[in-house]
């Protein structure tokens, strides 16, 4: 049973490596090497999702970065110093990204360069106070933060890449159980509606292809299958319009209006937490407050019987926001 397997446990499943993590196994990948290069190569390729995910504007070069803190030091206004010391994290962020490329650079030279390095010192410290400052930061839907995101370039930068793969996997099987309980919140909500019978396979197509994008690198050539049917899935539920009786009540319509609205505010967090592959708790927790809300007021709306003559919704059809 799963409860008795071990984080970390490795198998071959359906022909594909996986390791399991809190309930979810997930497909496994060798991690490279652990040397200054790889760490250089895995820094970027993490500074680069970073700024894919928070709001516009932030990604200041390094070489920009006293004019950055200048701005944030003089600004007054607390509204815009929230943005400046925004954009002053994202220059600490690529100056600590150039400082690593410049030490692999001296490195391959023939420069030993040792842990404690004023370069490694400095490359650290730009990390932290990114860190510090990233709190600051939104994620594009404006939403909340991404403080995992803001926090796994020092983590690769401290730890060995080993032992940093094997917390990206814990921190997947946690993403993809925030998917899991958003798609229960949206089948115990939509399901029983009349307007919404035969919604659940849709919500649990979602589910699946977007624990699975969770999974798989983009690198991996799975992507090209994998991305499609995330897309489509996300496509197929805002497409999914509920249905009313043709002398529905003014309130059944708004129930359904605000149905739809659920319903395209649930796929968009979800497309939101697994492209960025981390938890969204703070807009997760929103967003099952509101459906617990729905449901509550459901107790007092009168039901209608699905064998009704129907009528659709008019302006319910509802588009994604992937991408």
């Amino acid at each position: 049973m799963l409860h008795q397997i071990s984080n970390g446990t490795r198998r071959d499943l359906d022909g594909r490596p996986q390791v399991y993590y809190d309930g979810y196994w997930i497909k496994y990948y060798e991690p490279p090497a652990d040397n200054l290069e790889a760490k250089k190569q895995l820094i970027q390729a993490l500074t680069r999702r970073l700024f894919n995910h928070v709001e516009h504007g932030l990604n200041i070069p390094g070489n920009r970065l006293d004019e950055a803190r200048h701005a944030y030091e003089r600004e007054t206004n607390p509204e815009r110093k929230r943005v400046a010391g925004a954009m002053l994290a994202g220059a600490l962020f690529n100056r600590a990204a150039d400082i690593f490329t410049k030490v692999v650079e001296l490195q391959e030279a023939g420069v030993a360069i040792t842990p404690n390095d004023a370069l490694m010192d400095q490359c650290g410290q730009c990390l932290l106070e990114a860190l510090e400052l990233g709190r600051m930061v939104r994620h594009r839907s404006g939403d909340e933060g991404l403080d995992e995101l803001w926090g796994e370039p020092l983590r690769a930068f401290s730890i060995p890449v080993e032992d940093f793969y094997k917390g990206r996997y814990l921190k997947i099987a946690q993403t993809m159980r925030h998917i899991d309980r958003i798609a229960d919140a949206m089948v115990d909500t939509l399901a029983g509606e009349g307007f919404f019978h035969g919604i659940e396979p849709h919500i649990r197509e979602l589910a699946d292809a977007a624990k699975n994008k969770c999974e798989i690198l983009r690198t991996d050539p799975m992507i090209f299958e994998v991305w499609p049917a995330f897309v489509v899935a996300g496509e197929r539920l805002c497409r999914f319009d509920p249905e009313l009786p043709r002398h529905a009540s003014e309130e059944q319509i708004r129930r359904a209006n605000h149905a739809c609205a659920l319903i395209r505010d649930g796929v968009s967090l979800v497309q939101h937490i697994a492209r960025a592959r981390v938890p969204m708790p703070k807009s997760m927790h929103t967003y099952l407050e509101r459906c617990h809300r729905f449901r509550r007021v459901a107790k007092k709306i009168p039901r209608f019987s699905r064998r009704s003559p129907k009528v659709a919704v008019a302006g319910t059809n509802l588009h994604t926001l992937s991408g």
